[in-house]
Order: C-alpha cells, then structure tokens, then sequence
C-alpha cells in the first residue's frame, strides 16, 4: 500500500535534499493556504495541529527544545497509557473528490505512529465539530504501516465528494504532514446569474498543460489567495531557442469571459515582456491542437510586479484559454472573471 523513502539515518540537519516523489499534479485539497483547517484532534501536547496542513516541506533543527520538548514542523501527541489512539479532522479548503493521500513523518524517527488509516465525510454548510464527527464516515485509506522519517502514498478509488477528512493514528506519535491530493467539485448554485472567476481552483478549473514548469508549477497561478512570493506563482526556465512558453486552463465551467487579470507580483527581474489570451469551446472533447482557437487578448506589454486587467469583447464562450507569455517568466495569478453558459 505505500511507497515510503528509506529513512535517514537521523534529523541531523535540516538541509537535506528534497525526496524525489512523484506527486500528481492534483490540487491539495486540504492546504492551509486554499482554506484547510484542523478543526479538532485528540491531543496535541507536543507539536500544534494546524502544521499538518501548512504549505511546504518540513523543517527541522536539532537541539531546539521549548516547553513542550524538541520542537517538530508537525503534529505530535503525548505518549498513549490507554487503549485508544489519536486522531485529527481537516476541514478541506476545497471540497471534492480524493485521488491520494500522502502521510509523511518526515523528522520523526523515534516517535513516529506504526500505523494510520483516514476516513472521510460530507458535512455540507457550515458544521460544528460536533456535527462533524457525527457525521457517516466512510474509510478511504485503511489501517496501514508506516516507517519513521518517510513519505507514505496511498491511492484512493472513491467517487464521493467530501468536505472533511480524519487522519488516525495508532496508537500515538506525530506526522509532519498531511497531503489530500483530489479533484475540486465545488458548488456553484449560490453563484447563479453571477459573474465568477472562470479559472479559479477553488470553483473547479484545472490546468491541463504547460511549456515549462522548471521552477514551480502552472497549478498556482489558478490557486485562491495572492502569491506571497515567487514560489507561489509560475516561473520558467529562461528560453534559448527563439520560442514563447504558455499554459492551458479548463475552465471550472463553460462560458463568456469578460475581464482577464494577470498578475505579475513579485516578478520584477522575470516577469514576461508581453502576454496573449486565445479561447476555445472543447465541450465536444475534441484535442486541443483541432480546436477553434480564437482571440480574447492580443499580445499586450507587461510590466514587472503589476496586476494587469483587461476588458475583453469576444464575447464567445470558451471552455479552454490558452495564456501565452512571451518569450518567458512568469505569471502569480490568472483570473477570468465572466459568466457561466449555462
């Protein structure tokens, strides 16, 4: 059931290279940074909750002891006397459909769990902890083994939509982090007749290729929130043979885009000179290369660390935009703000 990296001989430095796992390129469904909160766990008497879900590897320094012990980037719960075992709920920022999970215990070797499982539900508005964990759960990930130090994989072939999750462990120990790869269903109802953003994550939109994604990756520049920095946005490596790099995004939904952002924050050196935006409706699932393309923006000049808007008057629907930087660089944010089809 997993695929674990051999362990380290120890948390000796915090300079490690980073592990060479092979992540799909769905969404973390449960990152803090896109809405995620631990929103109850049995214990956590020696490293805080919420560090499951936080953006980012782990770190570690040796020798660094406060009140509550050694200090871990992660979760860790006292010592079990009992018989039970020790448990967290996520709340997911994104609800949707789960495709993987990740457990990693990067760090800890001593005082790792020997065992997890996670369970999910769907518990829709806005629910107390209580109504949550009286909710039907249903098991995703079953019992499983874990090793100190690693990073565990578990595939998950379930259809339903979720809004929670509950990582158990057994008996007691601590995990760094929690990683709910899946699918984002949103519900769009309440937004009926409104003007959404169209490439937003969180409303269900997915990219579906890019050029280059040498420093990080396309899927931000559709994430919630701003980029803080520019690991947060997209970047390329810089291009050498006369090209452009570009992306495509499905939208969460078909329909007619009206104002286009784009946001070059925190580029200032590595921002794009010029930007294009083409459309296309691939409703009857054709490939992207036979599509209709049609333009939404033409090449426009950039400026470094600026938020772009455009009023657009294609006034077609599109289901696919294809964002085009020239020649390379890269983009914090795109939003596509417009009104759904149907």
């Amino acid at each position: 059931m997993t695929t674990p990296t051999p362990p380290s001989p120890g948390p000796a430095s915090a300079s490690r290279p980073p592990r060479l796992v092979a992540l799909a390129r769905l969404p973390d469904l449960a990152l803090r940074t896109y809405g995620g909160s631990v929103v109850a766990a049995s214990d956590e008497s020696f490293a805080e909750r919420q560090a499951l879900i936080r953006p980012g590897r782990p770190v570690f320094q040796p020798e660094t002891f406060g009140p509550r012990g050694q200090v871990y980037d992660g979760w860790e719960t006292r010592r079990r006397r009992d018989e039970g075992h020790d448990w967290a709920i996520v709340r997911l920022g994104m609800p949707g459909k789960v495709r993987r999970v990740v457990v990693d215990t990067a760090w800890f070797t001593g005082n790792h769990p020997p065992y997890a499982s996670v369970e999910a539900c769907a518990a829709g508005g806005h629910p107390s902890v209580q109504e949550v964990r009286d909710a039907e759960w249903t098991e995703i990930v079953p019992r499983s083994p874990l090793t100190g130090d690693a990073l565990h994989e578990f595939p998950v072939a379930c259809d339903h939509v979720f809004t929670h999750v509950r990582l158990n462990i057994f008996p007691d120990g601590g995990v760094s982090r929690l990683r709910v790869h899946g699918e984002v269903v949103p519900d769009l109802a309440m937004f009926a007749g409104m003007t959404i953003d169209l490439a937003a994550l969180e409303n269900g939109a997915v990219i579906t290729g890019c050029s280059d994604d040498f420093y990080s990756s396309p899927a931000n520049v559709i994430a919630p929130g701003l980029a803080r920095h520019q690991g947060e946005g997209w970047e390329t490596a810089r291009r050498r043979d006369g090209g452009n790099d570009w992306l495509t995004v499905r939208l969460a939904v078909p329909g007619v885009i009206q104002v286009a952002e784009l946001d070059t924050a925190n580029l200032v050196y590595n921002a794009p000179g010029a930007a294009s935006l083409r459309g296309a409706d691939l409703t009857g699932g054709g490939p992207h290369d036979d599509a209709d393309w049609f333009e939404l923006l033409p090449r426009t000049r950039l400026q470094p660390d600026t938020l772009h808007r455009f009023r657009l008057e294609a006034g077609r629907v599109a289901s696919h935009v294809r964002l085009d930087i020239y020649p390379d660089g890269g983009m914090a944010r795109l939003r596509l703000h417009g009104v759904p089809a149907t």
